[in-house]
């Protein structure tokens, strides 16, 4: 057997692996109350039924935590590729003492997870009247280490005779930053926003802590509602999983391209 067949091989059975959760997912919230009671229930549902989708209405204020988590994703991901572009900029052109320690302590933040900060910041947020609230949920969030270090590394890609030629024609750092570097490193910024948008929207703990009413709750936060004390209408749970995933898909879909494209730029050593 060739190793071109055997790489094939295992490539189906890790896609096999990944895609199992999910169409397990999609055939409980597809199957009725009665038949998750039984023991020996068939693996696909007979008859399938949408009952837990329409159940989902009703149970909680599903398009309410869609709509937070829509907002909520949108806006940290605008704000990250803000903050993360600019300060990528400025450690890859701007020199000023410290700046390598600087990007170095930067860095080093992304080995801290949130476990370790969710306290302090908690006290922080609720000293300045922000829990409960979108601005919350939004500030901790705005900025993100790995978006500079990504945007850097394209930024650092680019040849510095762009730069020269634009101050040679009378343009300051923020003309050569927004009109001349930034446009070239679009599928690393389309890439970078996948990422955010996807970490926001799956973000489950800090929301979780900051968010105390149904009406700043996001959706991760609000299918856990779902899980009862005593029981659990799993397949109303998985309706409401499925459907949370929807929007992630479409947007890798939509933007795949733009993911390899931006993967691959940022891997270029100018």
């Amino acid at each position: 057997m060739s190793k071109k067949i055997l790489r094939y091989l295992a490539l189906t059975l890790g896609a096999v692996a990944m895609l199992g959760p999910f169409v397990w997912m999609l055939i409980t919230s597809l199957t009725g109350d009665p038949q998750l009671a039984r023991v020996d229930a068939p693996l696909l549902p007979d008859p399938s039924t949408v009952e837990a989708y329409q159940r989902l209405g009703e149970a909680f204020p599903f398009w309410r935590f869609a709509a937070n988590s829509v907002g909520v994703a949108v806006v940290s991901t605008l704000l990250q590729l803000f903050t993360s572009a600019t300060a990528a900029y400025a450690f890859s052109r701007l020199r000023f003492p410290g700046s390598n320690a600087v990007f170095v302590l930067y860095l080093a933040t992304m080995m801290i997870p949130m476990q370790v900060i969710i306290v302090p910041l908690f006290i922080e947020m609720r000293h300045l009247g922000l829990v409960d609230s979108y601005a919350g949920l939004l500030l901790p969030t705005m900025v993100s280490s790995f978006g500079v270090f990504m945007l850097r590394q394209a930024f650092l890609a680019l040849p510095k005779e762009l730069d020269e030629a634009a101050y040679v024609d009378g343009a300051g750092h923020l003309r050569v930053f927004a009109q001349v570097l930034l446009p070239l490193v679009a599928p690393a910024l389309a890439t970078f926003a996948v990422f955010a948008f996807m970490s926001s929207w799956n973000a489950f703990l800090w929301p979780l802590v900051i968010a105390q009413t149904e009406a700043h709750m996001t959706l991760p936060v609000g299918l856990s509602l779902l899980q009862g004390r005593y029981s659990t209408a799993w397949n109303v749970v998985m309706a409401g999983s499925t459907l949370s995933v929807l929007p992630i898909l479409a947007l890798y879909v939509l933007a795949q391209r733009y993911v390899v494209r931006g993967i691959t730029f940022t891997g270029i050593k100018s």
